[in-house]
């Protein structure tokens, strides 16, 4: 508006600057008058169309501060949820780690145990084997001891009264000497078979 008053001050001017020149003052007003109408419209037009930009401008920066709003907003939705999605990894991998540490523990107390095992069970078969052998030597031993007894039960039973009286014979006592040694050979025989535990 205050463009127009302008333009009407300059063009009445310019009027009034022409109108000494002019043929007749009437022509140099009307003249004066459509320039002046045609420069207001052109004003008018000019202003229009700025307006217009104007209006489009406010109109695109409305559109951008939303935008700008919403991308704020999407900005902060999204840091929530990474700040979760940190959170629940660190909550996932602290239980990892706890999980870990468990079964670390059970591990190495089911390696004690193996380990405790395992060296009972080594010793035990050590056992074993030495009782095996102990037991081979005693059945070996107990062989040789049936053996020993059966030959002086035969001898026993093979004992006549005749026997008995030459053993009793006081004169050379050879034959007493001679029952003498096989006992005591008999004797030997079952202390060699005796077993040590």
């Amino acid at each position: 508006m205050k463009i127009c008053i302008i333009l009407l001050t300059m063009t009445a001017l310019t009027c009034s600057a022409t109108a000494a020149f002019a043929d007749t003052e009437a022509d140099k007003l009307r003249e004066a008058l459509r320039v002046s109408t045609l420069q207001t419209r052109q004003l008018e037009d000019q202003r229009a169309v700025l307006q217009a930009k104007v209006n489009d401008a406010e109109r695109e920066k409305a559109a951008a501060k939303a935008q700008a709003e919403a991308a704020k907003a999407e900005t902060r939705e999204t840091k929530k949820q990474y700040r979760e999605a940190v959170d629940e990894f660190n909550r996932r991998l602290a239980e990892r780690d706890e999980t870990l540490e468990k079964w670390k523990a059970a591990y190495e107390e089911a390696a004690t145990v193996a380990r405790d095992k395992d060296a009972a069970r080594a010793k035990f078969e050590g056992e074993a084997a030495a009782y095996k052998a102990s037991t081979k030597s005693c059945v070996v031993k107990n062989k040789q001891l049936v053996v020993a007894g059966q030959e002086l039960l035969h001898r026993y039973k093979a004992v006549t009264i005749g026997d008995t009286l030459v053993a009793q014979e006081p004169v050379l006592g050879l034959r007493r000497v001679e029952i003498q040694n096989a006992i005591q050979d008999t004797n030997d025989k079952f202390l060699d078979q005796k077993v040590n535990p």
